[in-house]
């Protein structure tokens, strides 16, 4: 995974979207919150913890959209903190997705809290971890992320 393109391509979107929603600060809570609601959408997506359904997940390329979404916004976060990196160890394997979900939600609350670096790279590895246990390999991860990133951009062209 190519982390510094990945953080300089968010960090282009991130300043596109602050020049011009005229916004100051770095939007930290904001943007926690959208990766909770984010998370909640992916995990939606996977159907993984409906015990009580028959019905089967989304199409995959559906679920990897809403993966990288929860991407964008655990980008900006590390940049409006200055955690930049090149390189993000992986985290443990999970027994199955509803295992993933949990921590992943677990680690965002807790990075919420305790803003730090070790934090953040504890819930990157466990985000990556997520996505492996979809089933998602680091190239997929890649290639989907500047594909949305293009898409996000076309999207402020359009005043979303």
């Amino acid at each position: 995974m190519n982390w510094t393109t990945l953080f300089d391509q968010q960090r282009r979107l991130d300043e596109r979207i602050k020049e011009e929603h005229q916004l100051s600060g770095n939007q930290f809570d904001e943007r926690l919150l959208a990766l909770h609601v984010e998370l909640g959408e992916l995990a939606n997506e996977t159907r993984s913890f409906k015990f009580w359904s028959t019905k089967g997940p989304s199409p995959q390329d559906v679920i990897l959209e809403e993966y990288v979404d929860g991407m964008h916004f655990l980008l900006s976060l590390g940049l409006a903190l200055g955690y930049e990196r090149e390189s993000f160890p992986t985290g443990s394997s999970y027994l199955d997705a509803t295992d993933a979900f949990l921590d992943v939600f677990r680690k965002v609350t807790n990075f919420g809290l305790s803003k730090t670096e070790a934090m953040y790279e504890t819930l990157m590895a466990a985000y990556l971890e997520l996505g492996y246990t979809l089933g998602f390999n680091e190239e997929l991860i890649m290639m989907a992320y500047m594909s949305k990133n293009q898409v996000n951009h076309e999207r402020q062209d359009q005043g979303y």
